[in-house]
Parts: structure tokens; C-alpha cells; sequence
């Protein structure tokens, strides 16, 4: 069975898209996408906010407990610390678009 190959698109290539559709810079769609919603996003997820994203999803941060893990080389027990990680939950509409 013959896999396909996935095609990786950047943020920089869909604010090129956004440029040529709103009749804008690439300059400027890339500084309004890339740069000020990345860092809108960043800033957000620091203070601990939930962010939704109408027709894409929420992106918010859960914390992990600390536990205990084996070491799969070794088979040895190893203490895994607390972390934070950032969740994504799909929006139904999305879900709906990719699975058709």
C-alpha cells in the first residue's frame, strides 16, 4: 500500500493567501498573522486564558501531575514532573469538514 506524502503549510504561505485575497502586502498579512496573532496567542495561553477560535477550536493549557514512569530502555522507575501542556479541542464544524 502505497503511503502519501503530506504537504506542510507554513503560516507565512496562508498569510500570502490572505494577502492576495484582501488585496494587502505580503509584508503586512505576515506581520498581522505571524507575528501579532502568534504573540496575541502566546501572551493569552501565558496568563492561563482558554482561547476559541470560531470554526477551528479551543486551545487552552492543562497541567500534568507528577508521576512515576518506567524508563523503556532499562525497565528502571523514574519520577516524571509536573508540566504544563497546551490542549487543542477541534470545533465541530472543523471535524465535520476534515472527516467529509
Amino acid at each position: 500500500m502505497a503511503t502519501k506524502t503530506q504537504t506542510t503549510v507554513t503560516l507565512k504561505q496562508i498569510s500570502a493567501d490572505i494577502a492576495t485575497k484582501y488585496d494587502l502586502s505580503k509584508k503586512i498579512a505576515n506581520e498581522i498573522l505571524c507575528d501579532t496573532m502568534v504573540a496575541l496567542l502566546v501572551k493569552n495561553l501565558k496568563k492561563g486564558n482558554r482561547i476559541r477560535i470560531a470554526g477551528l477550536g479551543i486551545l487552552q493549557v492543562k497541567k500534568r501531575a507528577a508521576r512515576m514512569g518506567r524508563n523503556p530502555a532499562t525497565g528502571e522507575a523514574i519520577h516524571i514532573p509536573a508540566k504544563k501542556k497546551i490542549a487543542f479541542r477541534a470545533a465541530k464544524e472543523l471535524k465535520e469538514a476534515v472527516g467529509k
